[in-house]
């Protein structure tokens, strides 16, 4: 499943992931973003693996800002990551 979200006046976020047993599984996140150390990229996606594929918009974004909380996020939000999921889980729809 694919999924992208332009943050408004930033950077265009991306996710690859796949659903096995209803949770998000193999998530790769990229995009034209920088991150502060480039390990945070590792971070997030660690936050994002094995979720339930149903978890709420507003969670998602939780656990990227907690697993970002030591890193600077350049061009991207919690929330437009979370959105990109959103997005990868209903097949790319806006």
């Amino acid at each position: 499943m694919h999924g992208e979200y332009k943050i408004p006046g930033g950077k265009l976020v991306v996710v690859d992931l796949n659903v096995a047993d209803g949770a998000l599984r193999d998530v790769v996140l990229s995009g034209d973003f920088f991150l502060e150390p480039a390990e945070a990229l590792e971070w997030m996606t660690a936050a994002l693996e094995g979720l339930p594929a149903d978890t709420p918009v507003e969670t998602i974004a939780a656990r990227v800002r907690d697993a970002a909380a030591h890193a600077e996020l350049l061009g991207i939000t919690p929330e437009g990551v979370a959105e990109a999921v959103r997005r990868a889980l209903q097949g790319g729809a806006q």
